[in-house]
């Protein structure tokens, strides 16, 4: 029994130590902490400033649509270009395969990027929040802005799984390119800041961001369109779907 609960420590220390490494080497690159850390919560504080400094009517909710959409926005990028870049790179350099070849567990890997995007998501929220409590008329109670920031803690899972996707299957070289071209439209035809035509609003159903926005804009008190059920359907099916198409992928070719 007492070497049974060793090795289960010893894979639960191997676990803890991929995942601390992974993010402490993410946070330590400007080129991937600084856009991701910085840039959405300048964003937000300028457009906060810009509404409170504006003359004509202001939509009541519109700093709840500012605060949600851009925490969706932050979390996606992380999880997008963490792993969708250097998963191709570290494919790429064989780095996957060393990983294989090195007595850790199987997933290890794969559960340190994943737990990574989910330290950018929760820091980003947790400035998000500062800001909105000094600059934005937003007024939530504290376990409002706690459970909108664990709903987008755990909403960085299908973006985790669409990066994954991407970064198993294009070059190192074509890997930014190819996760531009996800994370763009998912910004744009989900409807985080600009309402789209009625011609193509349904475009954002297919959309995970979307759908993660309607679950938060719900705990701030604005209406969602679906069931909040359908909402974590529809996030949890990108997961596995995404997750599922590559995994046995990734243990097969590395």
């Amino acid at each position: 029994m007492s070497g049974q609960v060793m090795t289960l420590k010893r894979i639960g220390g191997a676990y803890v130590a991929e995942a601390k490494y992974e993010s402490l080497r993410m946070l330590r690159a400007p080129a991937f902490s600084g856009p991701f850390l910085l840039i959405p919560v300048a964003l937000y504080s300028f457009f906060v400033s810009i509404t409170a400094q504006g003359t004509g009517e202001v939509n009541a909710n519109t700093p709840a649509y500012l605060f949600t959409g851009f925490s969706v926005f932050a979390v996606m990028g992380p999880a997008l270009f963490g792993f969708g870049m250097s998963v191709a790179l570290e494919r790429e350099q064989g780095l996957l395969r060393l990983k294989r070849a090195l007595p850790m567990p199987t997933m290890a890997y794969l559960a340190a990027k994943m737990l990574m995007a989910m330290f950018f998501s929760l820091l980003t929220s947790l400035m998000l929040t500062a800001a909105a409590l000094l600059l934005s008329p937003l007024a939530l109670d504290p376990w409002r802005f706690a459970t909108i920031a664990a709903i987008n803690v755990a909403g960085t899972l299908p973006f985790c799984a669409i990066g994954l996707f991407i970064g198993a299957r294009v070059s190192g070289r074509a890997a930014p390119a190819f996760v531009n071209l996800a994370y763009l439209p998912l910004i744009y035809l989900s409807g985080l800041f600009i309402p789209l035509p009625a011609g193509i609003r349904f475009v954002a159903l297919f959309s995970p961001a979307f759908h993660l926005n309607q679950l938060a804009l719900g705990m701030a008190g604005v209406g969602a369109i679906l069931s909040p059920a359908m909402h974590v359907a529809v996030l949890a099916g990108v997961t596995v779907l995404f997750a599922g198409l590559t995994v046995r992928r990734l243990s097969r070719t590395g």
